[in-house]
Protein backbone atom coordinates (compact mmCIF):
# COMPACT_ATOMS: atom_id res chain seq x y z
CA UNK A 1 0.00 0.00 0.00
CA UNK A 2 3.46 2.86 0.62
CA UNK A 3 6.56 3.06 -1.18
CA UNK A 4 9.32 3.64 0.17
CA UNK A 5 7.52 4.93 3.17
CA UNK A 6 10.84 5.87 5.23
CA UNK A 7 12.11 7.54 2.97
CA UNK A 8 9.44 9.54 1.35
CA UNK A 9 7.58 10.31 4.59
CA UNK A 10 10.53 10.93 6.60
CA UNK A 11 11.58 13.84 3.82
CA UNK A 12 8.36 15.10 4.14
CA UNK A 13 8.14 14.72 7.72
CA UNK A 14 11.15 17.44 7.72
CA UNK A 15 10.19 19.33 5.45
CA UNK A 16 7.04 20.47 7.12
CA UNK A 17 9.06 21.08 10.39
CA UNK A 18 7.42 18.68 12.83
CA UNK A 19 10.41 18.08 15.47
CA UNK A 20 10.65 14.26 16.60
CA UNK A 21 13.38 11.46 15.59
CA UNK A 22 12.35 10.86 12.69
CA UNK A 23 15.72 9.51 11.97
CA UNK A 24 15.08 6.39 14.02
CA UNK A 25 11.20 5.55 13.35
CA UNK A 26 10.37 2.86 11.16
CA UNK A 27 7.62 3.08 8.67
CA UNK A 28 4.38 2.51 10.28
CA UNK A 29 5.65 5.36 13.51
CA UNK A 30 6.42 7.95 10.29
CA UNK A 31 2.67 7.46 9.00
CA UNK A 32 1.31 7.81 12.70
CA UNK A 33 3.82 11.06 13.13
CA UNK A 34 2.41 12.52 9.94
CA UNK A 35 -1.47 11.77 11.20
CA UNK A 36 -0.18 13.64 14.26
CA UNK A 37 1.59 16.54 12.48
CA UNK A 38 -1.89 16.98 10.14
CA UNK A 39 -3.94 16.72 12.95
CA UNK A 40 -1.97 19.71 14.91
CA UNK A 41 -1.98 21.15 11.96
CA UNK A 42 -5.58 21.16 11.37
CA UNK A 43 -6.42 22.31 14.69
CA UNK A 44 -3.78 25.53 14.57
CA UNK A 45 -6.03 26.23 10.92
CA UNK A 46 -9.57 26.14 12.77
CA UNK A 47 -8.30 28.13 15.32
CA UNK A 48 -6.52 30.78 13.47
CA UNK A 49 -9.69 31.18 11.65
CA UNK A 50 -11.66 31.94 14.96
CA UNK A 51 -8.92 34.12 16.11
CA UNK A 52 -9.33 36.24 12.55
CA UNK A 53 -5.67 35.18 12.21
CA UNK A 54 -5.39 35.39 8.34
CA UNK A 55 -1.63 34.76 7.63
CA UNK A 56 -1.66 31.72 10.55
CA UNK A 57 -4.23 30.26 8.65
CA UNK A 58 -2.53 30.64 5.80
CA UNK A 59 0.06 28.83 6.29
CA UNK A 60 -1.78 26.00 9.22
CA UNK A 61 -3.31 25.06 5.67
CA UNK A 62 -0.55 24.92 3.38
CA UNK A 63 1.35 22.61 6.47
CA UNK A 64 -1.89 20.28 6.29
CA UNK A 65 -1.94 20.04 2.68
CA UNK A 66 1.93 19.48 2.37
CA UNK A 67 1.22 16.74 4.97
CA UNK A 68 -1.43 15.04 2.61
CA UNK A 69 0.38 15.44 -0.53
CA UNK A 70 4.33 15.15 0.02
CA UNK A 71 3.49 12.53 2.60
CA UNK A 72 0.40 10.40 2.99
CA UNK A 73 -0.60 10.51 -0.89
CA UNK A 74 2.76 10.70 -1.89
CA UNK A 75 3.73 7.29 -0.07
CA UNK A 76 0.51 5.38 -1.22
CA UNK A 77 1.55 2.23 -3.63
CA UNK A 78 -1.43 1.79 -5.50
CA UNK A 79 -0.06 -0.67 -7.92
CA UNK A 80 0.25 -3.21 -4.42
CA UNK A 81 -1.75 -1.38 -2.20
CA UNK A 82 -5.19 -2.43 -3.83
CA UNK A 83 -8.39 -0.93 -3.33
CA UNK A 84 -7.51 0.43 0.19
CA UNK A 85 -4.76 2.10 -1.22
CA UNK A 86 -7.29 3.56 -4.19
CA UNK A 87 -9.56 4.75 -1.27
CA UNK A 88 -7.15 6.40 0.75
CA UNK A 89 -5.81 8.31 -2.24
CA UNK A 90 -9.85 9.55 -2.87
CA UNK A 91 -10.14 10.85 0.67
CA UNK A 92 -6.59 12.39 0.60
CA UNK A 93 -7.40 13.93 -2.56
CA UNK A 94 -11.19 15.29 -0.84
CA UNK A 95 -9.25 16.26 2.02
CA UNK A 96 -7.02 19.09 0.03
CA UNK A 97 -9.98 20.10 -2.18
CA UNK A 98 -12.25 20.55 1.17
CA UNK A 99 -8.79 22.29 2.56
CA UNK A 100 -8.42 24.95 -0.39
CA UNK A 101 -11.76 25.73 -0.13
CA UNK A 102 -11.40 26.01 3.80
CA UNK A 103 -8.47 28.65 2.86
CA UNK A 104 -10.80 30.29 0.34
CA UNK A 105 -13.64 30.66 2.34
CA UNK A 106 -12.54 31.42 5.71
CA UNK A 107 -14.81 27.86 6.79
CA UNK A 108 -13.60 26.31 10.07
CA UNK A 109 -16.52 23.86 8.95
CA UNK A 110 -14.37 22.58 5.89
CA UNK A 111 -11.62 22.24 8.09
CA UNK A 112 -13.90 20.57 10.45
CA UNK A 113 -14.68 17.88 8.14
CA UNK A 114 -11.48 17.11 6.84
CA UNK A 115 -10.22 16.29 10.30
CA UNK A 116 -13.47 14.25 10.86
CA UNK A 117 -12.39 12.11 7.86
CA UNK A 118 -8.80 12.14 9.39
CA UNK A 119 -8.66 11.22 12.79
CA UNK A 120 -10.37 7.85 12.49
CA UNK A 121 -8.00 6.62 9.74
CA UNK A 122 -4.98 8.12 12.58
CA UNK A 123 -6.71 6.17 15.19
CA UNK A 124 -7.02 2.99 12.92
CA UNK A 125 -3.24 3.07 12.11
CA UNK A 126 -2.27 3.56 16.08
CA UNK A 127 -4.72 0.41 16.54
CA UNK A 128 -3.18 -1.73 13.35
CA UNK A 129 0.20 -1.49 15.38
CA UNK A 130 -1.09 -1.94 18.96
CA UNK A 131 -2.47 -5.49 17.41
CA UNK A 132 0.63 -5.39 15.95
CA UNK A 133 2.33 -5.47 19.04
CA UNK A 134 -0.06 -7.83 21.14
CA UNK A 135 0.25 -10.20 18.47
CA UNK A 136 3.91 -10.70 18.84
Amino acid sequence: MFTSVNSRAATAYKRVSTDTGVSTADPHQLVSLLFEGLIQSLNAARGAMERGEVEAKGRAIGKSVRIIEEGLKAGLNLSQGGEIAHNLLGVYSYAVQRLSWANLRNDPAAVREVLNLIEPLADSWKQIRTGALQGA
